[in-house]
C-alpha cells in the first residue's frame, strides 16, 4: 500500500509557514530579534500541526517538513538555542503535539536539509556548519515523530572517490540521534543510485530512490533493478520521491519539475509496494491530490 507524501508547502490550502533573512534580522535589537524569531517558531509550529490535520483529512500520511521551519537557527551571527526565545515551552509543546498526532494516525513526517548541507566538502567549516544543521533538524525530528533527515551526497570536486570517502568519513561522525534518520539520495548531475548503494550498504543507512533523478542520470540500473535495491536498504517503510520534468523527456533539459506527476511517470509496479511516495511537483497538495485519484481509477481498472 502507498503513503502518498506532500512536500513542505501548500499551493492554495492558506497554511503558510513564515521564514525571515538574515538581512533584515541584523536590523533588529537582540531583544526584538529574539521575541520576532520566537513568533515566528510558534506560528510554524502551530502550521504543522495545520497541515497535518489537512493531509490526515485528505488521505495524505505522509509530510515533509519545510528545513527552516526554525529560521536562521544555526546562522554563525544570527542562530539561537531554541531554549532562549520567550515562547520556548510553547514552541516545543506544539512541536510535540504534532509528534503525538502523527503517532495516532500513522503519519509519517521526513526532513529535507538544504542543498548546502554538505558532508563530502574538502572545507572542514562546511562540514562543522552542516553537522550543526543536522543536530536542530534532529531535535525537532524527535518532537515531532520524524524517522527522515534525507541529504544528497553533495559535489565531487574533481575527485568523487575521495568525495565519497569524506561524505563516510563526515557520517561516521554523526551523533546517533541523526544517523538513526539520516538518508541519502541520488540525484541528476553527479550521484546515481549505483554511486549510492555500496556507500549505503557499507554504512548500513537507507536510500532514499529519487525516480526522477535517476532518469535524468542513468546508470545501467533498471527502474525495477534500482527499486529492488533501494528497497533492500531499509529496515522500515521505504521512501520514494517522484516527479516529472516541465519539458517533455525528449526536449533535452528535463530536470525541472512540472506542476503536476504524468501519469505516465509513475511504474505502475510500484502498485504493489509497501512504500512512501514523495510527490515533488509545484502545485504541491492538488499534485498530489491529482495522482491520488489517478492511481485510484488504475487500481479500479486492474481490479476488473
Amino acid at each position: 500500500m502507498i503513503r502518498w507524501g506532500l512536500c513542505c508547502i501548500f499551493r492554495e490550502e492558506p497554511i503558510k509557514f513564515r521564514r525571515t533573512t538574515a538581512r533584515y534580522l541584523s536590523k533588529l535589537s537582540p531583544n526584538e530579534r529574539m521575541n520576532y524569531i520566537s513568533d515566528i517558531c510558534l506560528h510554524n509550529a502551530n502550521s504543522l500541526l495545520e497541515a497535518l490535520k489537512f493531509c490526515r483529512l485528505n488521505g495524505i500520511n505522509a509530510f515533509r517538513v519545510n528545513s527552516q521551519i526554525l529560521p536562521l537557527k544555526t546562522h554563525p551571527q544570527l542562530g539561537y538555542a531554541i531554549e532562549a526565545l520567550p515562547q520556548f515551552n510553547e514552541i516545543v509543546k506544539t512541536f510535540k503535539k504534532c509528534g503525538t498526532f502523527c503517532r495516532r494516525n500513522d503519519m509519517r513526517l521526513s526532513f529535507h536539509p538544504d542543498q548546502f548541507i554538505l558532508l563530502s566538502s574538502p572545507n572542514p567549516e562546511v562540514t562543522r556548519r552542516s553537522i550543526a544543521d543536522l543536530r536542530y533538524q534532529a531535535e525537532v525530528a524527535k518532537w515531532v515523530n520524524a524517522d527522515v533527515i534525507n541529504i544528497h551526497a553533495g559535489g565531487v570536486y574533481g575527485d568523487k572517490d575521495r568525495a565519497l570517502q569524506r561524505l563516510v568519513r563526515g557520517i561516521r561522525s554523526l551523533p546517533e540521534n541523526i544517523r538513526r534518520r539520516l538518508t541519502l539520495e541520488n540525484d541528476d548531475r553527479l550521484y546515481t543510485p549505483g554511486d549510492m548503494l555500496p556507500i549505503c550498504k557499507k554504512l548500513k543507512i537507507t536510500l532514499v530512490y529519487e525516480l526522477h533523478q535517476h532518469r535524468c542520470l542513468p546508470d545501467g540500473l533498471s527502474i525495477k533493478d534500482a527499486t529492488q535495491q533501494v528497497m533492500k536498504t531499509w529496515n522500515r517503510e521505504p521512501l520514494f520521491h517522484i516527479s516529472s520534468p516541465l519539458q517533455p523527456w525528449e526536449n533535452g533539459n528535463n530536470r525541472n519539475h512540472h506542476d503536476y506527476i504524468n501519469f505516465k511517470d509513475f511504474p505502475v509496479f510500484w502498485l504493489n509496494l509497501d512504500i512512501t511516495i514523495e510527490v515533488e511537483a509545484k502545485a504541491k497538495e492538488l499534485a498530489v491530490l491529482k495522482l491520488m485519484r489517478e492511481i485510484d481509477i488504475k487500481q479500479n481498472k486492474l481490479s476488473k
